[in-house]
């Protein structure tokens, strides 16, 4: 039961014992405690997922799982501390067809998106939520207030018309998913890319 993950206090339910008794066994049998670090690690993978990933995909699907992960990759937040989905980008097409693998190929639960807007004070921040709620069939109650930036310079004119917008989604197992596809498609395209710094191509 230990070796399986199982915790002191759920070895003693299952069994039927009392919880000073599960532990003069694992002391009596000198069974190594779990470190905090080791106990966490458990605790994340006995978490139910928020999403169901769609296994069997037709072409067209597998072309937009490549293309949301190499999005992903390019504008998406990756660090070691992220706990979720984050993208971010201004081009409304680009934004729509993140969204769109993130709920036709992961089959993420709508209710748990949040999205925050970007934008400078010359640009009204309702209009633009107003906007992109419409476009990306997403609840205003799931916007995260604005971020208003006060340093507008009259050279950014124009740059940003909707502003930017971050899509998240706050849960680490999807991005842990999202970072093997990566992998897996760096790892595909490692042949070409040896031809390339080889100076073949």
């Amino acid at each position: 039961m230990y070796e399986k993950g199982n915790s002191v206090r759920e070895m003693s339910e299952q069994l039927g014992v009392s919880l000073n008794a599960a532990f003069y066994f694992v002391r009596k049998h000198k069974i190594a405690r779990r470190t905090p670090s080791e106990n966490n690690t458990l605790v994340f993978g006995k978490k139910m997922s928020s999403f169901k990933v769609k296994r069997k995909l037709n072409a067209k699907e597998r072309r937009l799982r490549d293309i949301g992960v190499i999005l992903y990759w390019g504008e998406g937040y990756k660090a070691a501390k992220a706990m979720g989905i984050d993208f971010a980008n201004s081009d409304m097409d680009m934004v729509r067809v993140f969204l769109k693998f993130l709920r036709e190929i992961c089959g993420i639960d709508e209710r748990k998106i949040r999205i925050l807007l970007y934008c400078y004070s010359n640009q009204e921040p309702r209009s633009l939520v107003d906007y992109w709620s419409k476009l990306l069939s997403v609840p205003k109650t799931q916007f995260s207030k604005p971020y208003v930036r006060t340093d507008y310079r009259i050279d950014k004119k124009g740059k940003m018309p909707y502003g930017l917008v971050h899509i998240r989604y706050h849960d680490k197992k999807l991005l842990n998913l999202v970072r093997q596809w990566i992998e897996n498609l760096k790892a595909e395209l490692s042949w070409d890319t040896q031809v390339v710094n080889e100076g073949r191509l």
